[in-house]
């Protein structure tokens, strides 16, 4: 598919609200009648969400539909209207999107990158979406980020932590609000310092796809900065559900730590098998044994229940914190689904929001139109506080929390509690790092499609 050339025909200026600068938007012509991928034509725009409806992150996927169907009532002005009461961009009037109201489709990617692909593409070259979002896998995430960028369309990814899907494998079209591995380890890293000592040796289990090669490398290297040794790493299936024969080497391995570095369904199986193989009840090399899991969810910790408690981990975003953003946004989610919302939730929330609010700030639906509203976007009110959208790889800068498990839950929903909120600066990296491809990364060019 060509490339459309676009036309800057005018600017309008807004100004900072409530300590965020907003980005200046940009009003786009083209020159021809189709002037991008599925440019909308009548009295509706249609959103496609791809999410893991069945396989090991299944429940991320269905709450994330939760999130993402709560989106589009409050973007097309039905409900309390949640977190766009709270948001510092006002672009957005709760009457749809720039004079249309939204609709939107679903698919599920099973948690694997190849039906991924296919439901994408069948949203894209059927459904005639103008945006996907969603996925609960970095691997998932990456091939649909790929199948976009060659469509012309805006990829808003989900919940996605590998470093590689705004390192190595960056897009123009491709956009992350969600945090990463790197920036889990910086977060992780003091606290384990200050919790468990410098004189450890850690053990580590890890997904066996980009995510957690990705993970893995991230915490090693911040927890042998400071002087932890990395014992070994044992790579597992995604599809496995019982880790029992991957545990019971860790018990003769000199080690003190295990670090799992697994999410969803895997993380819930292989901390229980740990907790029954005793591993929390031993000391090792004169010290506790301890287990770390470096991202967490609120879904994963209710599935483990009691095995969770004292467990260190990292999360993107929790319902349990203060700010209006996410008091507003945890009222409305409960409001319709009588429950607390996840993380996984609040970032396609939180994307679906953005990605509107950007059509409407542009002025139009063009990809490369919405691409240049959001790069160097600056927000608050979502919920995670002054968020940046970086130019350079489109990934979002904030504050990263650091949690445990609860001793003394009150209910499956409160199982975690904040330790820390680490501060934006503690997590920022150059964008040619070189866990992220270093000097050969590149987004390349956006492309706007037909």
């Amino acid at each position: 598919m060509s490339k459309s050339t676009l036309t800057r025909r005018g600017v309008l200026k807004t100004g900072a609200v409530a300590g965020a600068t907003l980005a200046t938007p940009t009003i786009f012509t083209a020159g021809s009648a189709a002037a991008y991928t599925n440019e909308p034509t009548g009295s509706t725009v249609k959103f496609g969400f791809n999410v893991p409806q069945t396989g090991p992150y299944a429940e991320e996927g269905l709450d994330e539909l939760r999130a993402q169907e709560l989106a589009i009532e409050h973007i097309n002005g039905m409900g309390d209207g949640g977190a766009l009461n709270t948001f510092t961009s006002k672009a957005l009037g709760g009457d749809g999107v720039l004079g249309k109201k939204v609709e939107f489709v679903t698919g599920d990617t099973q948690t694997k990158s190849d039906a991924a692909r296919a439901s994408a593409k069948s949203m894209i070259e059927k459904d005639g979406v103008v945006m996907i979002n969603g996925g609960s896998s970095s691997g998932v995430a990456i091939a649909v980020q790929g199948l976009c960028q060659e469509a012309g369309i805006i990829f808003m990814a989900g919940l996605t932590h590998s470093n590689d899907t705004t390192g190595k494998d960056r897009k123009a079209n491709g956009f992350r609000h969600f945090f990463n591995a790197y920036m889990s380890a910086a977060a992780l890293a003091p606290v384990l310092n200050k919790e468990y000592g410098s004189d450890r040796r850690a053990y580590h289990l890890t997904a066996d796809y980009t995510w957690g090669w990705s993970q893995q490398e991230s915490i090693a290297a911040a927890t042998e900065a400071m002087g932890w040794q990395t014992v070994n790493n044992v790579l597992t299936p995604l599809a496995a559900t019982d880790f029992s024969s991957y545990i019971a080497p860790v018990l003769n391995s000199g080690a003190d730590v295990l670090v799992l570095n697994h999410y969803g369904g895997n993380m819930v199986n292989s901390l229980t098998n740990a907790i029954q193989f005793g591993l929390r009840d031993k000391q090792v090399n004169g010290k506790n044994f301890e287990i770390v899991v470096p991202l967490y969810s609120e879904l994963m910790a209710a599935g483990a229940g009691e095995n969770i408690k004292g467990v260190y981990g990292s999360m993107n975003w929790n319902w349990q914190l203060t700010d209006e953003g996410t008091k507003a946004f945890v009222q409305s989610f409960g409001q319709k689904y009588g429950r607390p919302p996840s993380n996984s939730a609040q970032t396609c929330y939180a994307q679906t929001i953005l990605y509107a609010d950007a059509a409407a700030r542009a002025g139009s639906f063009n990809p490369c139109a919405i691409a240049e509203a959001l790069e160097g976007f600056e927000f608050d009110g979502l919920g995670n506080g002054p968020t940046l959208y970086r130019a350079d790889d489109h990934q979002c800068f904030k504050d990263v929390l650091v949690m445990k498990g609860r001793d003394n839950p009150t209910s499956q929903y409160d199982t975690l509690e904040l330790v820390e909120k680490t501060p934006v600066a503690q997590v920022t990296y150059d964008a040619n790092h070189a866990m992220f491809g270093g000097d050969a990364a590149t987004l390349g060019t956006c492309n706007a499609g037909a």
